[in-house]
């Protein structure tokens, strides 16, 4: 699972470089969980916590199977 989320986090990550930022993939447990560590604008932007959520995520949950939730760190 985990070469599969990062696949979907480097075609992420173009968006994200666009604003300054980055993502780097931390983990992925057993479980579902998928941790992410926000890089560069994304680290203490007040939107992290939407780009994370209603981007990441939904776009992890929808192309790849038993991912549950994305974190950050």
């Amino acid at each position: 699972m985990k070469e599969e989320v990062q696949k979907y986090l480097d075609k992420i990550r173009p968006s994200l470089q666009a604003d300054g930022g980055d993502v780097e993939l931390v983990e992925v447990t057993e479980e579902g969980i998928v941790k992410v560590k926000l890089l560069g604008a994304c680290s203490g932007c007040p939107m992290s916590t939407l780009t994370i959520k209603n981007g990441i995520e939904r776009t992890l949950k929808q192309n790849v199977d038993g991912v549950k939730e994305v974190q950050p760190v």
